[in-house]
């Protein structure tokens, strides 16, 4: 489990120059982890850190210790949580708009999946891949599509879009994961 102090580490790492701009925040970084851990292909850290930064040369050719660190921390919980048959809780913000914390989780899974895609639809049925996607590729706000904007605006859709995630991604990992 992450301490406050370590979450504000990785937000110091992740709002650093040159990067700070373009990179995720905390929740879209815990995004890209659990996508990580949900889907066919386990990324290093390193792969993670270029994921959530933007960036594609790491500074000074290695990630920094404690964001590896972090990151082997979140992936350890998520995978012992998924394989106990628990559902993953996605985090909550402490402060400000659930719904912005959780549209840039999204954006970090769906940006993770999408870098990964043709590994994520060869390895499974690609609508069931396709269906349990969409509440996360609907509240990611990546896409202008029309359906997914009027369930985006529409709060009571959105919240069961919302309320429908940990679901998706234990069938998502199971999918993956689980033996025939």
């Amino acid at each position: 489990m992450l301490t406050n102090s370590d979450v504000e580490a990785l937000e110091d790492i992740l709002f650093a120059e040159p990067w700070g701009e373009d990179a995720l925040d905390f929740f879209g970084l815990h995004g890209v982890v659990c996508a990580s851990v949900i889907g066919p292909v386990s990324l290093a850290a390193e792969d993670i850190f270029r994921l959530a930064t933007g960036v594609d040369a790491l500074p000074d050719g290695k990630v920094p210790e404690i964001f590896t660190r972090c990151v082997n921390q979140l992936t350890k919980d998520m995978t012992q949580a998924l394989d106990m048959g628990q559902p993953l809780e996605l985090p909550e913000p402490e402060d400000g708009d659930p719904m912005n914390a959780l549209e840039n989780w999204c954006a970090g899974f769906v940006d993770t999946f999408l870098e990964h895609e043709e590994s994520w639809l060869e390895v499974a049925d690609e609508d069931e891949v396709a269906d349990l996607m969409v509440p996360m590729l609907t509240l990611s706000g990546l896409f202008e599509d029309e359906d997914f904007q009027n369930v985006r605006n529409d709060a009571a859709l959105a919240d069961r879009m919302a309320e429908a995630i940990p679901d998706s991604l234990t069938d998502l990992y199971l999918l993956f994961h689980a033996p025939d």
